[in-house]
């Protein structure tokens, strides 16, 4: 069996994705949907396993809530099919799935107390008083509020009441559980402790979650497999790692953090290498694509070394002035101006407490990169 690890493991140990008798828990075959004259979904494919964290990340109004609002049942499908288990949905109301959404706004009840919200949706199904109570205590206790079931909402916390609904979305025991946004309200230290409580609690529960973002940084955290959506369109899948390194195109590689992107025309490509001539210098990058072609080399920000004096002629080399930094404690990020109205952004880790001459604003500098760190795009 393929079992993911806990946190602290290797989690590219669990990937079901790559096992070719692994059957999906959740499928959208051809999934289109418009509201009026706007296609909010464009014929999506996707597979989502059990246990699996999977993200949704695209900028607002490219199609991820309105897909996942289709697989809990609010939206339906203008064409295409969703499966859940190898059973068609579409038919069986939002109360009927085994699929519960916890909500951005976390839709908590004013008028009820903690245990009470908890309780809510099990006795919606009936289930007996004893039953309830159990599984209420179990909940609160597993996001630690065992103490606050007689609290209300208004006297809780931001980061309370997200787990407040958290429990109340995971009390029926759903066969996966959607997040929309549910870190959006929470400050940034607490929205980056809680990513990583979600992610103990999902494999504590040996869950499937699947969340919609439009935060890089919190997909890459959480996610076992990210999708990048853009226009109602997936335009990739695969590992945060994946989408990172190795981008399908410009537009996941500008989405997906920082990124600086020189275009040129390919002049010799073979043996693993391409010679590219672009307005900003000769690059040599490892890849492949067709020689007189126009290519773009992407390189992130921290695979740029920036040198105080001229390195070695050669490729990969480009010279400048700093525009601008910020010193970010952990990393200082440089805004190098390289002429014609082009700025390329370096990162720098500042791995001692001091250095010898800190670079500012007028010096000049010279960017170089090898090339393993760039990545060639044909689109």
């Amino acid at each position: 069996m393929n079992g993911r690890p806990q946190i602290g493991g290797v989690r590219e140990t669990f990937a079901p994705w790559d096992d070719p008798g692994a059957r999906p828990l959740v499928r959208f075959e051809g999934v289109s949907k418009a509201f009026g004259e706007t296609a909010a979904v464009r014929g999506v494919d996707l597979a989502i396993y059990e246990r699996e964290f999977f993200a949704l990340l695209g900028p607002s109004g490219c199609g991820k809530t309105t897909l996942m609002r289709m697989l809990a049942g609010f939206e339906q499908p203008d064409a295409g099919r969703i499966l859940l288990e190898d059973r068609d949905i579409q038919a069986e109301p939002p109360h009927r799935r085994p699929v519960h959404m916890m909500f951005q706004s976390y839709a908590l009840f004013p008028h009820l107390n903690v245990a009470q919200n908890v309780a809510f949706g099990l006795k919606r199904q009936g289930l007996p008083k004893a039953e309830i109570a159990g599984r209420v205590d179990e909940m609160l206790t597993l996001v630690r509020l065992q103490d606050h079931g007689r609290r209300r909402i208004d006297q809780l916390s931001g980061g309370q009441r997200q787990r407040v609904a958290l429990a109340r979305a995971l009390a029926p025991r759903p066969r996966i559980l959607l997040l929309d946004e549910p870190m959006a309200a929470l400050d940034k230290k607490l929205r980056e402790e809680t990513q990583f409580e979600l992610m103990a609690l999902q494999q504590r529960l040996g869950m499937t979650f699947m969340i919609v973002t439009h935060d890089q940084d919190e997909a890459m955290v959480v996610a076992d497999r990210i999708a990048v959506m853009r226009e109602g369109e997936i335009v990739q899948v695969g590992r945060p790692a994946e989408v990172y390194e190795s981008p399908a195109d410009r537009y996941v590689a500008g989405f997906i953090g920082d990124i600086n992107l020189f275009e040129g025309r390919v002049e010799t490509s073979g043996d693993g290498l391409v010679r590219l001539a672009s307005a900003e210098g000769l690059f040599v990058a490892e890849g492949a694509a067709p020689v007189g072609a126009t290519a773009w080399l992407a390189v992130r920000p921290e695979k740029m070394v920036v040198h105080s004096e001229p390195p070695p002629a050669g490729p990969n080399v480009v010279a400048g002035r700093i525009l601008d930094y910020g010193y970010l404690g952990d990393w200082t990020t440089y805004l190098v101006d390289v002429g014609a109205g082009r700025t390329l952004r370096a990162a720098r880790a500042n791995a001692t407490r001091t250095v010898d001459r800190p670079l500012g604003c007028d010096d000049p500098v010279w960017l170089t990169f090898a090339p393993s760190s760039a990545v060639v795009l044909d689109r």
